[in-house]
Parts: C-alpha cells; sequence; structure tokens
C-alpha cells in the first residue's frame, strides 16, 4: 500500500523485452535502500524489485500491467516517480493507493498559471468514478481533483511537485496511469449492486 507522496525520481537506464514481459532498470536514489522481492510504486504501478545493482534496481512488468498502464511506453532516459510502500505506524500524507492502476488517461492540455500548473486529463467513467474535490492518483502522484465531468477532470500542481516529480517533463497527448479512490470504487460497486 502506498500513500501518492512521491520520494525519488528515478531514470529509466534500461528497458526491453522478455518475452510477454518488459524488464526496466531504473537509476534512483532510494535504489541503494532496496531489497529483492520489495513493492515499489512506479509512476503508480505496483512493481515487484527482481534485482539490484549499484544505485540501480529492476523491475519486470508483466503483459497484464502492459495492457492497462503506460509502462510499456517507456524507454531509456525518461523519467518516473517512485515511492516505497507506507509504513503503518506513519502519517497517511497523501490518500489510500494500492498500486493497481485502473487504466490510462490522457493529458489534454498544460497552463502555467504563475506560480502552479493546471493540467487537464481525460480518462474512461465508464468504470470508474470521481468526485469533485476527490483523490485520484497519476502516476503514482495523490491529487485532488477539481473540474470533474463524465470525460475529464483537472489537477493543480505545486512547484514543489512539479519539480520533484515527472508533472515537469510531461506533454500535452502524453498517457498517463490513473488509480481511482478505492473507497469510492467499493461504494460505487456496492451501489451498482444494489440497484
Amino acid at each position: 500500500m502506498f500513500t501518492g507522496i512521491i520520494e525519488s525520481l528515478g531514470e529509466i537506464k534500461s528497458a526491453g523485452k522478455e518475452g510477454s514481459n518488459l524488464k526496466l532498470t531504473i537509476q534512483s536514489d532510494i535504489s541503494n535502500e532496496l531489497k529483492i522481492d520489495q513493492s515499489i510504486s512506479h509512476n503508480g504501478v505496483c512493481l515487484t524489485v527482481v534485482e539490484l545493482h549499484p544505485n540501480a534496481h529492476t523491475v519486470i512488468a508483466v503483459n497484464e500491467t502492459l495492457q492497462k498502464s503506460s509502462i510499456g511506453a517507456l524507454k531509456e532516459g525518461d523519467f518516473i516517480n517512485l515511492e516505497r510502500c507506507m509504513i503503518m505506524n506513519g502519517r497517511l500524507d497523501g490518500h489510500i493507493v494500492q498500486g493497481h492502476v485502473d487504466g490510462k488517461g490522457k493529458c489534454l492540455n498544460i497552463k502555467d498559471e504563475d506560480g502552479s500548473w493546471l493540467f487537464d486529463f481525460s480518462y474512461d467513467s465508464t468504470e470508474n468514478v470521481l468526485v469533485e474535490k476527490g483523490s485520484i492518483c497519476i502516476n503514482g502522484v495523490s491529487l485532488t481533483c477539481f473540474n470533474v465531468t463524465e470525460e475529464k477532470f483537472s489537477v493543480a500542481i505545486i512547484p514543489y511537485t512539479f519539480e520533484h516529480t515527472s508533472f515537469k517533463k510531461m506533454k500535452k497527448n502524453d498517457e498517463v496511469n490513473l488509480e481511482f479512490d478505492i473507497i469510492g470504487k467499493y461504494v460505487h460497486k456496492l451501489i451498482n449492486k444494489t440497484n
């Protein structure tokens, strides 16, 4: 379980296919602190560390992950948001994030608002529920959404988040990983089950 508060920005050092899987090696400030078999959020996708290297670690994304997320589009030189799983005796600064991506969204627009940035994203609302001022996880970052419609929503990015996550590298039309609020998903399912 994660919080959506990014710890480190990693750089993809290698990305290669292994059968239907994608093997990624990421260099980061936290790689030396990781262990084999540890779960790490990579742009919001929970992946298991399979190899350790000096200042880097390797993970493998299986076909299911590649179908549901934008992880498969990563290439050498790209940057990725990293977060280790939460410690249960600490503060939950973001919101409850599982690292199980619900689907992809698309960056529609980026607006510099002189001290912050406004990002607009499209999403598929068929099975996903967003509420005004609710929580959304974009590429592993816990954010509050607003201007919510059935097709799109907005988030505001403060300078600290912009500088310390991959939002500073994002461009219009980039695909992102979306994880919707787990409590909202359960409530949505229960309501639809009883109707």
